[in-house]
């Protein structure tokens, strides 16, 4: 069985691409904090590539932004490729099935953000919790 959840916030505004055939397809990466510290009693983050096609793509674009809180269920595709000196790669990457959006952040803190201003101890708006198929 492949399955993968994960909470996490957005790191970059989603864009939609269309391919051949007029399939769409973005990529994000979302923050996924781990549930306990490390040596020095910090929170390590681990930063997971998702792959969203069509319609999960188009609505996850049109209503998420950095900063955002998403659930996302899906699978694990590896793939490889090879660079131009020769050396195989590696690629790991989520396939999103189902996006929850489950809070964002307001235009405020996301400027602030921007800016360079921490305000990490303000609360986030919360959404619909609207699931999107």
């Amino acid at each position: 069985m492949n399955n993968v959840v994960l909470v996490g916030r957005l790191t970059d505004n989603p864009t939609v691409t269309e391919k051949e055939g007029g399939l769409k397809v973005t990529s994000i990466n979302v923050a996924v904090t781990r549930n306990y510290k490390n040596a020095d009693g910090i929170y390590e983050t681990d930063f997971i590539r998702c792959i969203l096609w069509n319609a999960i793509a188009e609505n996850v674009t049109e209503y998420c932004h950095v900063g955002d809180v998403i659930g996302v269920k899906g699978r694990l595709q590896t793939s490889q490729y090879d660079d131009e000196n020769g050396k195989r790669h590696f690629v790991t990457d989520v396939i999103a099935e189902r996006i929850t959006f489950l809070s964002s952040r307001s235009i405020t803190e996301i400027n602030d953000m921007q800016k360079g201003k921490d305000n990490s101890n303000k609360k986030c708006k919360k959404k619909n919790d609207k699931k999107v198929d």
